[in-house]
């Protein structure tokens, strides 16, 4: 695929939250990737920066208050089936309340080490590893719904 001219027509952020050896995932309970593992976060509204979604999605997906965000990574998805997301990908190791489900979230505190990517999108293996120990990133994935077909990834950006 040529990402050359591509253009997103989703705007989406996911945060990555840290505790120590753990990190916080969620099990999704609705939207793309419905079921799976992820991190919070969620679609961009209108007149909101990526940094400020991710703030307001964390808030909303888990409880969380989450400030001092490092954007890490941006992730690039083309669907087979048209859907083009943009996603930045943020860390942070600072937040207040504690993690509660809702309506769209099941929070884990999962241990870095037994993080279950079998249970994740497949692309997440092959950048989160680095981004939890500090590269920036940017990843480039075409999917056909939850089957990575391509991908290009670069560290260090």
């Amino acid at each position: 695929m040529d990402w050359t001219d591509w253009e997103p027509n989703l705007r989406a952020n996911l945060v990555f939250i840290q505790r120590g050896d753990e990190v916080l995932l969620i099990r999704k309970k609705r939207g793309i990737g419905a079921g799976k593992i992820n991190a919070p976060g969620g679609k961009i509204e209108p007149g909101e920066s990526a940094a400020e979604g991710a703030v307001r999605e964390t808030e909303e997906e888990v409880g969380l208050r989450v400030s001092h965000l490092r954007q890490m990574g941006e992730l690039h998805f083309q669907f087979t089936d048209g859907m083009a997301l943009h996603c930045s990908v943020f860390h942070s190791t600072e937040f207040d309340g504690e993690a509660i489900e809702t309506d769209e979230a099941i929070p884990i505190w999962t241990g870095i080490a037994a993080i279950p990517y079998d249970e994740m999108w497949e692309d997440d293996i092959h950048w989160l590893p680095q981004m939890l120990a500090g590269e920036t990133f940017k990843g480039y994935f075409e999917f056909d719904d939850d089957r990575m077909l391509s991908k290009e990834l670069s560290f260090g950006q």
